[in-house]
């Protein structure tokens, strides 16, 4: 991972900010209880950056990528916060914006990649069919510009003989060929933002590493923005300029790649980071993996949610007081930790 590191390090310039999440709420009202999946969240991402997303499954990272684009199933809604997308007009903020605009920032503005290629797409329609409406939704051109767009598209993601493949259906593709169309469609009207959500699942090492350096040269190409959700540090540690690392719905760590990962201050992120294999490591050096288990979604703790599983447990502290975002004067970045606050002497 240290090697992976290297490679992105790189000062990062002062660039326009194309996203900012503030005080995030997500809840899911079930009938056992209420689900804080996303609780408090603040994010911002700037031009031609990609910001990687890590945490453990069941952390909230997928609920908050989706809340961007209002796209939470019910009976889930966002009940605070702000989400500011840059626009022509100025800034449109997706949590008190009316459906137009909603559909406006849609693929236009701010496109996805899903988990699921296969369950994201209509087996009934070609993908020539699924892109095109994606194009002709957002830019008055011709059912003809479209296809001829889609065609171009398909190309530029890798996708062989692009003019063939354009009238054939998504249960015809590979897993891998599939995902590359996701992307495809995801570009259509050039977005300013791309939300990757774990793009790689379910993929071959060789092919995960494929659609990686497409996303990544797609990118550069494009210099849009990128959001990476993944539970793979290693594939934050080649993509990211930025992490931000999520536990039960919060964002506990948060900076440049190189701090958070040769320097990490949260014990989470610590924890995360020790539970890696690496290379040159012993064969008999066993893994260290996160102490206990996400506590159950109805069952937050109260104080720091990762309190029950930290080595740094302060008794009287942590189970009591909830920590707040902390930023050093040495480095940027933020950290929620009572570690690095200090204490009331009342």
């Amino acid at each position: 991972m240290g090697a992976s590191a290297t490679e992105q390090s790189r000062p990062l310039p002062a660039r326009e900010t194309v996203l900012e999440v503030e005080g995030l709420h997500t809840r899911f009202e079930l009938d056992d209880g209420v689900v804080h999946a996303v609780n408090g969240v603040d994010l911002a991402i700037g031009r031609g950056e990609v910001l990687a997303v890590v945490g453990e499954s069941g952390c909230g990272k997928s609920v908050m990528a989706r809340s961007v684009l209002r796209l939470v199933d019910r009976p889930g809604r966002i009940t605070a916060g702000h989400i500011r997308v840059r626009t022509d007009d100025g800034t449109a903020d997706m949590v008190t914006a009316d459906p137009r605009t909603v559909r406006s920032v849609r693929g236009n503005r701010v496109a996805m990649v899903f988990q699921e290629p296969m369950s994201s797409m209509s087996p009934m329609h070609t993908l020539g069919n699924q892109i095109g409406e994606a194009i002709r939704l957002h830019e008055p051109v011709t059912k003809a510009e479209a296809r001829r767009r889609t065609v171009e598209l398909l190309g530029r993601v890798g996708i062989p003989a692009p003019a063939r493949r354009v009238d054939e259906y998504p249960f015809q593709m590979s897993g891998g060929m599939l995902q590359r169309v996701m992307i495809a469609m995801a570009l259509a009207c050039g977005p300013q933002l791309l939300i990757a959500d774990e793009p790689t699942t379910a993929l071959d090492v060789t092919t995960q590493a494929q659609i990686l350096d497409l996303l990544r040269s797609l990118q550069q190409e494009t210099g849009m923005a990128v959001m990476l959700i993944t539970h793979d540090l290693g594939v934050a540690a080649r993509m990211a300029d930025r992490v931000a690392v999520m536990y039960l719905g919060t964002v506990v760590e948060e900076g440049p790649l190189d701090d958070v990962f040769r320097a990490p201050r949260h014990p989470y992120t610590k924890a995360l980071l020790r539970s890696v294999p690496r290379l040159g490591s012993g064969s008999r050096e066993r893994l260290k993996p996160v102490r206990g288990m996400v506590p159950h979604a109805y069952r937050r703790p109260a104080g720091c949610p990762f309190h029950p599983r930290c080595d740094a447990f302060m008794p009287g502290r942590c189970d009591v007081t909830r920590p707040t975002p902390v930023r050093a004067a040495d480095r940027p970045g933020a950290v929620s930790c009572l570690l690095y606050e200090e204490e009331d002497p009342a």
